[in-house]
């Protein structure tokens, strides 16, 4: 029988990674995941309330996506640690306490609920990536990796609706992007990538579910699983790309 390959061996080990959004349904899973894996030095595991239940394996830094200081705090103690081989954001809202749903006509805007989404999709990732980018390795393969959303690709886009969500990920597409740019000068064998995990079975899709043909929605730790994959075959090329959970590259 052949042996599969370590999970993320095209890194070489050992591996320092940290997890945002560790609390989080796919978040979680990418932590279980990576502290299970022999190739995994280093895990933090980073959210702004501590996870019920964490493994031993990973260290929890509190972070705050909407509070700049408490990121830069977090990319310092784990800088400190050594450089970073892997980063992956898995943070994201699309409906929520106060009335945030998702709108379904323009006659549903609204400014406080457009700034929340945001703030969490857009603004927080690029604060994760203005501290994070800086402290990935210089001298081998190392990834910035954000959850971003098969519905924020502005030429995929045929039903309209969800303003402020498709809006808020099509302006993370961008980020990632420019990221990539200027990252291929500052740090030639680094890449920033989006990936896109599918529809998850998690608190942010849990309204939504009842359209999902069937088995297209995936648990947290299928869907970790699949983005590990998927982070192990990129190489410099893909930099800037957004890439779904099957390997193919999405349209901006």
């Amino acid at each position: 029988m052949i042996e599969a390959p370590p999970l993320l061996a095209s890194f070489g080990a050992p591996l320092n990674a940290a997890v945002i959004g560790a609390s989080g349904g796919i978040g979680g899973a990418f932590v279980e995941l990576l502290a299970s894996s022999p190739t995994i030095e280093r895990l933090h595991a980073l959210s702004k309330s501590r996870p019920t239940s964490m493994p031993a394996a990973a260290g929890w830094i509190p972070t705050d996506l909407q509070d700049e200081a408490s990121i830069a705090a977090a990319a310092k103690a784990a800088g400190d640690k050594g450089p970073l081989d892997l980063v992956v954001v898995a943070t994201g809202i699309l409906h929520g306490g106060n009335g945030l749903t998702p709108e379904k006509t323009w006659r549903s805007l609204d400014a406080d609920a457009f700034a929340k989404v945001f703030a969490i999709n857009t603004v927080g990732p690029a604060l994760v990536a203005k501290h994070f980018l800086p402290i990935l390795a210089r001298d081998r393969k190392a990834v910035f990796a954000a959850l971003s959303a098969r519905v924020g690709s502005i030429s995929d886009n045929r039903l309209g609706g969800w303003h402020a969500y498709r809006s808020s990920k099509a302006a993370l597409n961008m980020l990632i992007k420019t990221f990539a740019i200027e990252l291929a000068y500052r740090n030639p064998s680094a890449l920033c990538v989006g990936l896109h995990p599918g529809t998850v079975d998690t608190r942010l899709s849990k309204p939504f579910q009842a359209n999902v043909p069937n088995g297209k929605l995936f648990t947290p730790t299928s869907a970790a699983g699949a983005l590990c994959h998927v982070i192990d075959s990129l190489d410099i090329g893909d930099s800037g790309r957004l890439i779904g959970w099957d390997g193919r590259t999405i349209d901006w």
